[in-house]
């Protein structure tokens, strides 16, 4: 049976953090609504293509872009495609911003808050890939609800992809790690790419590293690269 995916509203701390520069805060004030996806009110569908002031072929999301380095450097590789990224956190949003002003970016939109907010209202199959990299892993069992990788999120983001669509995870924590295999092979409606260990052990050139990523490499932690298709 479906899970209602609000029953599993993810808990987030302040929302905002340090104290904003004069650049960051013109960053907030002119940019920001220039680029948030505009959410229609619950039950309304939005329309991703609208989003984007250029026609675009496909359009991907990503969820809790820490500060937009993967996203803005796709969005520079494939300026066809439409970008959203959603983030809960002003520090990240800020930086995604710093992106899209300096590499001149139009192809990519924001929406500061849980993603789950955005593709809801999304039609069905409008989404070519998701992407969740380095989520918070909530370690402890009586906190595993609060992960993305649970029955509801993915329920929706199966709904979403369209066939063919791509839901891409990195995750450098151990517990997140098993705990993703266990609920994606719980699924039929995923396929797993990985045929080798090299196939998950190793970023494919078309995964740009994240800050935290890199950081993670940087310490010796491995990182695990899931694909999955949607049939």
């Amino acid at each position: 049976m479906t899970q209602d995916p609000t029953t599993l509203r993810r808990l987030y701390g302040r929302r905002k953090g340090f104290k904003l520069r004069n650049r960051q805060q013109q960053l907030v004030e002119e940019l920001l609504p220039r680029v948030a996806v505009p959410l229609p009110p619950r039950g309304q569908t939005l329309d991703p293509a609208a989003l984007f002031d250029r026609p675009v072929t496909d359009v991907w999301l990503e969820v809790g872009f820490g500060k937009g380095e993967h996203m803005a450097t796709l969005a520079a590789r494939h300026p066809d495609i439409g970008f959203i990224g959603c983030e809960p956190f002003q520090t990240g949003v800020v930086g995604a911003l710093n992106h899209i002003d300096e590499k001149q970016l139009p192809n990519i939109r924001l929406h500061m808050g849980d993603a789950l907010e955005v593709l809801e209202r999304l039609p069905d199959a409008s989404l070519g890939r998701v992407f969740l990299l380095h989520p918070d892993p909530w370690p402890k069992a009586r906190h595993a609800k609060r992960r993305f990788v649970n029955p509801g999120p993915l329920d929706v983001v199966a709904r979403k992809l369209r066939p063919g669509g791509e839901f891409r995870l990195a995750t450098d924590h151990p517990v997140y790690m098993r705990w993703a295999v266990m609920q994606m092979n719980r699924r039929d409606d995923f396929q797993w790419t990985a045929e080798t260990p090299a196939g998950w052990e190793t970023r494919p050139d078309d995964w740009p590293a994240t800050r935290y990523g890199q950081w993670a490499e940087s310490e010796g932690r491995p990182i695990w690269y899931f694909r999955y298709l949607r049939p």
